[in-house]
């Protein structure tokens, strides 16, 4: 609780420190056409949503020891894409560079990841790799698609999470899986006092990018610590992945430039008809804990019914992403 506590703290310290710095220097995301706020807003709160993070990790190792490798691994990538975010919020990117970038830190992480696997090397184990490795590059992009509205990356962050973490308690699994879940979470939540609506600071690349690398790192290593069924993190993350891909998928179908940045998603479309950040954001709790966390309690406890549950938890997404896209 005492590391849990102090990095709950920094981070709402950190950020609201971040937040004068980039308010003297005019580091403010501007209102378009493409954006949800109306008045420009300083970005960037990854950078010190990050650093609370780490320090809360060093704390933890002082007082309860050291991480195991595959942990180090997990913050150091997370370190990394933030760094590339804070660049590309500030000077802008080539979007081949920075997939380039993702990719090349996925396969990394995945190829140290699934060294513990009962894999025998060869075939199946590279292709394991690649296939780990695209997952993450996708939850990273799909992250970076999802931080539109206020609050909404962050909340899903914490409840994943914190649901990820009280799972893999529950079952008796490794306590380190557990705390680090929820150091990750406790640093979204300092980060949140600064951006639940209405914003006064966004999370930017340096924040989403990492942020998302980080949940399908989680799941990665959860499943091959045998922490956590992957499949709980799909199910707990349904809201953001059905919405990313389906979008996604409609864009490519209908002849649109799918790299363009817009203003498509089903959480922006309720965001405008209900004319509300909050609103959408109290929906995404609701889903969350009324709906999701409850399937993936019980896919951690019953494996062998997963294909069910994870239908249950996916197909009345669909239907409501097939209707709020109707909106305008």
């Amino acid at each position: 609780m005492i590391a849990l506590l102090v990095t709950l703290l920094l981070s709402v310290l950190f950020c609201g420190l971040y937040l004068r710095f980039a308010r003297a220097r005019q580091i403010l995301a501007a209102p378009n056409e493409r954006s949800s706020h109306t008045m420009p807003t300083p970005h960037g709160g990854g950078l010190p949503l990050l650093v609370s993070f780490i320090l809360g990790l060093l704390i933890a190792a002082w007082l309860y020891g050291p991480w195991n490798e595959s942990f180090v691994v997990l913050a150091f990538a997370a370190l990394f894409l933030m760094l590339v975010g804070v660049v590309d919020d500030i000077r802008g990117l080539p979007m081949s560079l920075r997939l380039a970038l993702y990719a090349l830190v996925g396969i990394v992480v995945a190829a140290l990841e699934l060294q513990g696997a009962a894999i025998t090397p060869g075939f199946w184990h590279a292709g394991l790799v690649g296939l780990a490795a695209l997952i993450m590059l996708w939850s990273t992009n799909l992250y970076n698609f999802m931080d539109g509205i206020d609050g909404i990356a962050a909340i899903q962050a914490v409840l994943a999470c914190c649901g990820a973490a009280w799972l893999s308690w529950v079952t008796g699994q490794q306590e380190s899986y557990a705390l680090f879940c929820l150091l990750f979470a406790a640093a979204h939540l300092g980060f949140l006092a600064w951006n639940l609506p209405p914003a006064r600071l966004f999370m930017g690349d340096a924040g989403s990018l990492p942020t998302g690398f980080m949940l399908a790192g989680l799941a990665l290593l959860g499943a091959v610590g045998g922490q956590l069924n992957a499949l709980c993190w799909l199910v707990m993350l349904a809201f953001f992945i059905t919405d990313a891909s389906w979008t996604l998928v409609w864009r490519l179908c209908t002849g649109q430039p799918f790299t363009q940045a817009h203003r498509l998603h089903a959480y922006q479309r309720l965001s405008r008809h209900w004319d509300s950040h909050m609103r959408v954001d109290i929906l995404l709790l609701v889903i969350n804990t009324v709906w999701l966390f409850p399937l993936a309690a019980l896919l951690q406890l019953y494996p062998d019914h997963a294909l069910i549950l994870v239908l249950l938890a996916y197909l009345p997404l669909l239907s409501g992403m097939a209707k709020i896209h109707r909106l305008a």
